[in-house]
């Protein structure tokens, strides 16, 4: 009886593994001879640099000083890390011998051209959405750069999780194909925005939180989440900043890096900021920032925004002799000097630390991070930059200030298990 019980479960097990086999198969596609970059019409291939910037793909595949668009940066999936592969037209080690075809399907539906399944670190669950006229353009973009030869690095994942065949599991369960739909009862710049974001700019990609499979919560769009370190902050309803999210401040935000009201880009917020959003026209950045004012429903905060600056700079003027020595003269020490704000308003430059939403959010990453790393010229607006406290500061005084920070610059609950935060984030970066 036993071994017939265990034979019958062999076999379901054989039957499984055969099915998602069969399930993940997909043909190779023929590979084509390199494409000479004068084939491709100049205009089209300006429209794919910026999609391309929509897209993200330079920061994606281009790691640290190396040659743009030749791969290479290391991923941290949750499961081990996952390396970006190389996009130029190199034909051994690249996609030069891509067919159009190919690379609309590895957009499309994550196939790669000889028929494996991609891990959706590559976000195909997102590019999917992508017409078909833009897929174009961007592959006249990539086909007409710098080839180089580089070599994919092998992705560290642990068996099985390694089987690409896999992947295909996973899509029954949570890939969705097809472009974008327009929303017929919104306007054309709001479904603009909406393309550009849930399509090549991936935006949910790091603002939704993740199951323990590694695919976006249904239910909690724009929830915001823990990413590589940081915390990517709620772009829904969700978000705890003062301020409201208005279609002008994430219009100012996205352009430039700063708002007054809100604070700087940091982190890999500023690469979007100032290496791919900068590739877009005003129209579609203000088309994305109406398209997220919407969804987080900025409207309904606007007539309280006066009555929200008032507090939030009546709890700027607090008497900090008032609060716990230690706090206090670290505020004093390594804040008061630019942030401080006296009057009724917020300075422009170096704004009053109550509005700054990574003291209002639910994670104390991106605070810890910018007191550790301060904020460079290249974050936020060329001509402001914070310098790090890292060797300044050890790991309790971080948690003190920023404790200190939470308490009296915010009426958010107290964050729990700072000193263990700082130092994981000093040691690791994450």
């Amino acid at each position: 009886m036993v071994r017939r019980l265990f034979k019958g479960l062999l076999a379901l097990v054989v039957i499984g593994v055969v099915g998602i086999f069969v399930l993940a198969w997909r043909p190779a596609l023929d590979p084509i001879d390199p494409v000479a970059a004068a084939q491709f019409p100049a205009d089209l291939i300006a429209k794919g640099e910026v999609l391309a910037g929509a897209g993200n793909c330079l920061s994606c595949h281009t790691a640290g000083a190396g040659k743009l668009y030749a791969g290479g940066v290391g991923f941290d999936s949750g499961f081990g890390k996952i390396f970006s592969t190389n996009i130029t037209p190199d034909p051994d080690t690249g996609i030069g011998r891509w067919s159009e075809a190919a690379f609309a399907r590895a957009m499309h539906e994550g196939v790669m051209r000889d028929g494996s399944q991609m891990f959706p670190a590559f976000p195909y669950d997102h590019f999917t959405k992508v017409r078909d006229e833009d897929i174009h353009a961007l592959y006249a973009f990539l086909m007409t750069r710098q080839a180089v030869a580089a070599a994919a690095i092998p992705n560290q994942l642990p068996f099985p999780l390694s089987v690409r065949a896999l992947q295909a599991g996973w899509k029954l369960l949570f890939f969705s194909k097809g472009v974008y739909q327009p929303d017929a009862s919104k306007s054309e710049e709001w479904n603009r925005g909406a393309y550009l974001a849930e399509g090549l700019g991936h935006c949910a990609s790091c603002h939704t939180p993740r199951n323990s499979l590694g695919a976006e919560k249904s239910g909690a769009a724009y929830a915001g989440a823990a990413i590589e370190g940081w915390f990517a902050p709620a772009l829904s309803a969700a978000n705890t900043s003062p301020m409201p999210w208005t279609a002008d401040e994430l219009f100012v935000y996205l352009r430039s890096g700063a708002t007054a009201l809100h604070g700087t880009a940091a982190g890999s917020m500023s690469e979007v900021v100032h290496d791919s959003l900068a590739k877009l026209g005003d129209n579609d950045v203000h088309a994305i920032a109406t398209y997220f004012a919407d969804i987080n429903n900025s409207a309904a905060r606007v007539g309280s925004a006066d009555q929200s600056l008032v507090k939030a700079m009546n709890l700027a003027h607090r008497d900090v002799r008032d609060d716990s020595a230690d706090g206090a003269s670290l505020y004093v020490a390594a804040c008061a000097s630019c942030h401080y704000n006296g009057g009724t308003t917020p300075l422009a430059v170096r704004p009053e630390l109550a509005l700054n939403s990574a003291i209002s959010g639910p994670d104390p990453a991106n605070l810890i991070h910018v007191i550790l790393e301060g904020i460079s010229k290249k974050d936020g607006m060329p001509v402001v930059f914070m310098p790090g406290f890292a060797n300044t500061f050890d790991d309790a005084e971080v948690a003190t200030l920023a404790a200190y920070l939470r308490r009296t610059r915010s009426d958010q609950p107290e964050w729990k298990d700072l000193p263990q935060t700082v130092a994981k984030i000093r040691k690791h970066g994450s």
